[in-house]
Parts: C-alpha cells; structure tokens; sequence
C-alpha cells in the first residue's frame, strides 16, 4: 500500500472522514505541494527535538479529531523562538485542551514553522455528483468571506483553464502588483492548483480539499500552503 493509501486507510479505520492536518500535510507533500516543515510531538521533548531540526521561529497547534477551532479552546500559540518557549507552551496547551474540551481525543501537537505573512489566496476543490471534480480559486481574507470573489473549472485543467481561472477574479490586479505590492508568483499558484487537479482525479476516496490561507510570495519566492483540510468519503 501506497503512502496516500496508508493515511486513507488508517483515517476510515477509526471511523473519521477528515484527515489530521500532520497527515493532511504528508498526503499533499506526496504530490509535490508546498508544505511547511512540520512534526507531530506527543510530549516535550520530541516537541524541542522537532523544533530544533525546524528551526525557530515555530507555530504549535493541537491535533485532535474532535475539535474544529483550535484557538476557540486554547489550542494554538504561534512565534516561539526557544526551548523554553515550546516546553512552557506544549504543557499549556495541553492543560488548556484537556479543561476546556475534555472529551477530545488528541493525538499530540503540530510542530511548525513560522511562515512568514503575505498575501493570503484559497485553493480548494470538491467532487461534484454531476461534473467530477470541480476546482476553486480566489484571494483570501475579505475578497472571499465577504465578496466572494473566486472562481471555479471543472477538472481536467488545461493550462488555459487555469490561466483564466486566476485572471477571472475581480480581485486579479493585486497579483499583478498594485500600489507598491510586487506581482506575485503565479507560477507557483499554477503548481498547487494543478497539483490539486490531480490529487482529485487520482483519488476518489477523497471529497474534498480545503487550502486556507495559501501564501503566495513575491514572483520568484514561491507559495506556501499554511492550513489544510482534507475530507474523504465514506467507508465502502
């Protein structure tokens, strides 16, 4: 069994349809995708060990199956930069999980690093019943909650599908470069919503993909996916 297989497998197993964002984060690395470095800890020290190897800056976020937002239940705290730092926060998370969602299973912490902030965009697809599977793209932040500014191709994607898909949105000219903001690397943003095309056509044990915020860089500097999201169907 594949590596991809493997995660799917052990997910449907034990019963959840979403994949943990560490192993959401190994499944999209498989197909060439950004990622962040990252580790799973399950106690102090392989939290410091992990964070050493990262490097510091680093970002800790609690896994668990059970909870949806992890700041709503003390669950994340980002920009740590020592040993003393990650041991102080992986314990008070911890406690602040088990206080405040004490039925939640944890399978440990997300050890990662510190991305730095740019401009936010959203990438995400969904297995139509009708079409297939269909892809989204649009900016982050207000563009999409409140505008709803994106747009969406139905798979396969050729090069021009995806050309136009970013083009389309009203919000286009800040990738170009406005006021003083650099262009942005849209090659980059190709790369992930190709990649993204092709986990989907690959795999129908997965539903859908959910990439909030991908950071995409100044034109050479590449993108980074930040979060992620990854629903499977059900158990045959």
């Amino acid at each position: 069994m594949t590596a991809v297989g493997e995660l799917i497998y052990r997910a449907l197993e034990e019963g959840r349809n979403k994949l943990l964002e560490h192993e959401a984060y190994e499944f999209l690395g498989v197909y060439g995708l950004p990622i962040p470095k990252f580790a799973l800890a399950t106690n102090e020290d392989e939290a410091v060990s992990a964070a050493e190897k990262i490097g510091y800056p680093v970002v800790l976020k609690i896994v668990s199956p059970d909870i949806v937002h992890k700041s709503d239940v003390g669950g994340v705290k980002v920009d740590l930069s020592s040993e003393e730092e990650v041991r102080k926060w992986f314990s008070t998370i911890m406690l602040n999980v088990r206080s405040r969602a004490p039925t939640a299973r944890v399978a440990g912490i997300l050890i990662q690093e510190m991305v730095p902030q740019d401009l936010e965009v959203i990438v995400g697809s969904t297995r139509d019943p009708v079409f297939g599977p269909v892809v989204m793209f649009g900016l982050g932040g207000i563009f999409v909650e409140v505008l709803r500014d994106v747009s969406f191709r139905v798979a396969p994607l050729t090069e021009a599908d995806v050309e136009d898909m970013i083009r389309e949105i009203r919000a286009y000219r800040v990738l170009e470069g406005y006021r003083g903001s650099p262009p942005r690397d849209l090659e980059s943003l190709k790369k992930v919503i190709f990649g993204l095309e092709s986990m989907l056509s690959e795999l129908e044990d997965v539903e859908a993909v959910d990439l909030n915020p991908v950071i995409l860089y100044p034109r050479g500097r590449g993108a980074l996916i930040v979060d992620a999201r990854v629903v499977l169907g059900e158990k045959p």
